[in-house]
């Protein structure tokens, strides 16, 4: 079992048949990265110590990469190419990297990657660890995103199946009401506030009515500025609350936070029911 950080667990199947790059030219990183996979998920990476490596990786294997690490920059690819290239073949990137400052951000954030850690802690071994495990493992979570806008939808559908989440989307709350009756492993709904036929309020209230937060978490969402908001969604039974737009880093913690908590309420309810039932027998 793998408990990361911030307490996520995993007890899943295999991860070994992932396929996972690390494009990085420092032997210490590529060995303590290389130790924890395998320690973790006893997943062997392949290693490659330059932009040239990185192309042979990809043009000489058949198989699938399952995700990149990379640093951003590598020998012959002293500007970044390493990422433009892995983004232009769609390879889901982790970027790790000791290089780091406002516009640094903005550039790999445009790439549209998984993720991002810095070098800068002896934690950060682990928290690429953690960040690897979400990857490969998301998609065990099924995600509802609930919005009348066209774009909004498809801005946010994009971004969960950035993160490998399985998404599905209502354009009303009707519509997200009839999903949930015949879905029953979506676990969180992210909805919009304000909607024609159900706001976001009373659809909350109407979720609540039929599953509780051991159950099913909520995040309500909004572009006003009332700040009266947060507070209304949970008292009517949100479990978060997120202002539009987005940061991407807090949108993928919050999505996260609610995801772990989650998983840790039905692990404890299975261990309090493993516990009666050994009672009882």
């Amino acid at each position: 079992m793998f408990i990361g950080l911030s307490g996520m667990q995993y007890t899943g199947g295999s991860l070994r048949d992932h396929r996972i790059i690390v494009a990085e030219d420092s032997n210490v990183f590529t060995s303590m990265i290389g130790q924890k996979l395998k320690e973790s998920f006893d997943i062997d990476i392949e290693i490659c110590r330059s932009f040239e490596d990185l192309q042979l990786a990809y043009d000489y294997n058949e198989r699938p990469i399952t995700l990149a690490i990379s640093n951003i920059n590598l020998p012959g690819a002293e500007n970044g190419e390493a990422l433009a290239y892995l983004a232009g073949l769609s390879i889901p990137i982790i970027v790790f990297t000791g290089s780091f400052h406002e516009k640094t951000r903005e550039g790999i954030l445009a790439r549209d990657i998984v993720d991002y850690v810095i070098k800068d802690s002896p934690l950060a071994i682990d928290m690429l660890e953690e960040s690897v495990c979400r990857f490969l493992t998301n998609h065990r979570h099924h995600v509802l995103i609930v919005d009348d806008s066209p774009t909004a939808r498809a801005l946010l559908r994009t971004r969960l199946e950035r993160f490998n989440f399985k998404v599905s989307a209502a354009e009303s709350g009707a519509e997200a009401l009839s999903l949930l009756k015949v879905t029953p492993d979506i676990g969180l709904v992210i909805t919009d506030y304000n909607m024609p036929d159900i706001d976001g309020f009373e659809l909350t209230r109407r979720l609540r009515a039929v599953r509780g937060s051991h159950e099913l978490r909520i995040i309500g969402v909004s572009s006003s500025d009332n700040r009266l908001l947060s507070a209304r969604f949970l008292k009517a039974g949100g479990n978060d609350f997120m202002l539009r737009p987005y940061v991407d880093e807090e949108f993928y913690c919050r999505v996260n936070q609610n995801l772990d908590t989650l998983d840790q309420i039905k692990s404890a309810r299975r261990m309090i029911g493993n516990k009666v039932a050994a009672k009882v027998a």
